[in-house]
């Protein structure tokens, strides 16, 4: 069996004009890609027997907005803001520096037993890359949910269209900078016999670690 390491010596030296990164990190192989040589390295992936990448098991969308360097703001907490929940060693990371997109496909070799994920950054004006769904039937609604739920476009699928949420619903849920509670809320209007749109009445609520409570257990000096 190829080693991780081996496997990404040969992806640099078959792709070495195509990629625009390849790492190595906790056991799995990761290369970056322009959508524009998407189609052509997947079709290598899977037709060259050196690779023989034929089960795709997953497209998913990433949004990278605030990755590292977040906040998490409170009031009634042990500290105020939490930096140290902050990865400082991220903050030269280079997912900061790329676009704040990204599409994601993770590939298996059934006959190697190997994985590798491909990542296609993509810029927040242009959500465009190639749809993959005519060399992996399994992408089809994969792309549908990425497209969904952060917007991406795929260039070429059959079919795109909103798949977990409602056709008349605005905005991509998993983009960091949707509200948590959303923008609309349904209810059934018994008089209008037909749903109707409201703006969401649910009150914000944040969690907080190790909330302070403030009772006589916690006070200094009791026992």
């Amino acid at each position: 069996m190829v080693s991780i390491d081996e496997l990404s010596e040969k992806i640099n030296q078959r792709f070495e004009r195509l990629i625009e990164n390849s790492r190595v990190a906790v056991g799995e192989l990761t290369i970056d890609v322009a959508p524009e040589h998407l189609r052509d390295i997947c079709l290598a992936l899977r037709d060259d027997a050196e690779f023989d990448f034929s089960m795709l098991i997953d497209v998913c969308g990433v949004d990278y907005l605030h990755y590292g360097i977040a906040e998490w703001e409170t009031d009634s907490a042990t500290a105020s803001g939490f930096e140290r929940g902050v990865d400082r060693s991220a903050i030269n990371h280079p997912h900061l520096t790329r676009p704040r997109f990204a599409a994601v496909y993770h590939l298996l070799s059934l006959n190697k037993n190997q994985r590798i994920r491909i990542r296609v950054p993509l810029d927040d004006d242009n959500l465009k890359v190639p749809s993959v769904v005519d060399v992996w039937p399994a992408a089809n609604w994969f792309e549908r949910e990425a497209f969904d739920l952060f917007g991406i476009m795929f260039v070429g699928h059959p079919d795109l269209r909103r798949i977990l949420t409602d056709y008349g619903f605005v905005g991509h849920p998993f983009r960091k900078d949707f509200p948590l509670s959303g923008k609309v809320e349904p209810r059934y209007d018994a008089k209008l016999r037909r749903v109707v749109y409201e703006p969401v009445n649910i009150q914000p609520r944040i969690l907080e670690p190790k909330v302070i409570r403030r009772d006589n257990r916690y006070q200094t000096g009791e026992s």
